[in-house]
């Protein structure tokens, strides 16, 4: 197998000193890399000179012994279309955003559908750290320690019926709140969908936290996808639905832009977007590109679900 296609043990040893993060938009300006360009699942935060250091996440590391990007990164700058297309516009706008009481309906093609609060799913379910690495559309990287629990819990506790092949989730419609689903340009509510196997896979997680804290409004609270092998629009955020269906679900940007954004969405450097290469990625806080990792780096876990696809045609 080639070395892109591997993933690697993991790792916790230690995290990037913070004058790093707070020093980046200086950096990025002289580096010459700061742009208008970013579109559809930037994760590139940057940090208000106003906004508390968060949670400590000291020590840890993802699986390739890279530290946890900073507290201040991952809440202040956020891609989150339902609010506002200006990612520094989000957190603000959540900030009164209702997470309480909040419950997800998991139906369709099952034996047991319910209606979950959202605390009987986080007692249910017991929470554990997953530290992901995210990867962006735009070849921006960040490594984030969320909390939250396995996809596949769920859906095993509903039982799904030997009929269902996929899994559509839908956000939260409330306009009042969220008041960038007003915006006619886009068919809300945001849907996303995987297949039934790689929904069951046990990498992807409903999130519930981050940084061992509740998550906060504007990174999807109270619960959201994180499917780490494929591109961060995929993660869709504040769940409502879930339903399991015989038929492949529309998602909202597949619906938008289907040349640009796939139904599979895989991390593949091989596969350049029609406006930048896939091929390398920045990493917030370091001034050196690296090489894209196949699948983000999570090959071993994940490529055996795509024998026999081409990965440039399903992409």
């Amino acid at each position: 197998m080639p070395d892109n296609l591997k993933s690697v043990p993991v790792l916790s040893s230690e995290i990037t000193p913070k004058h790093l993060y707070m020093n980046r938009r200086d950096f990025l300006k002289a580096a010459g890399i700061l742009t208008g360009s970013a579109v559809l699942a930037a994760c590139v935060p940057q940090v208000s000179s106003t906004q508390s250091a968060g949670p400590s996440a000291s020590g840890k590391t993802d699986e390739l012994g890279d530290p946890v990007n900073s507290y201040e990164d991952i809440t202040n700058y956020n891609n989150y279309y339902e609010f506002s297309t200006n990612k520094e516009a989000v957190a603000p706008l959540s900030k009164d955003f209702k997470t309480h009481p909040w419950t997800v309906e998991v139906g369709g093609l099952v034996s047991k559908p319910k209606i979950y609060a959202i605390e009987d799913l986080m007692s249910m379910f017991p929470q554990e750290e997953r530290i992901y690495r995210l990867r962006c559309v735009e070849a921006w990287s960040m490594v984030i320690p969320w909390s939250g629990f396995s996809l596949a819990s769920l859906l095993k506790a509903v039982e799904p019926l030997s009929k269902a092949k996929y899994v559509r989730f839908e956000t939260l419609f409330d306009p009042k709140q969220m008041q960038g689903e007003g915006s006619p340009f886009y068919p809300w509510p945001y849907q996303e969908g995987l297949r039934l196997d790689e929904a069951m896979n046990d990498l992807a997680i409903l999130a519930t936290g981050l940084y061992g804290e509740a998550l906060p409004a504007q990174d999807g609270a109270p619960i959201r996808l994180v499917v780490p092998w494929k591109y961060g629009f995929k993660s869709i955020k504040a769940i409502v639905k879930i339903e399991l269906t015989d038929t492949k679900p529309s998602t909202l940007w597949s619906t938008v832009a289907p040349n640009e954004y796939g139904f599979y969405a895989n991390v593949n450097p091989n596969v350049d977007h029609p406006r930048w290469s896939q091929a390398s990625e920045r990493r917030i806080g370091e001034l050196a590109r690296r090489p894209t990792l196949m699948f983000n780096g999570y090959s071993d876990q994940v490529a055996h679900l795509y024998d026999g696809m081409d990965l440039a045609l399903n992409y």
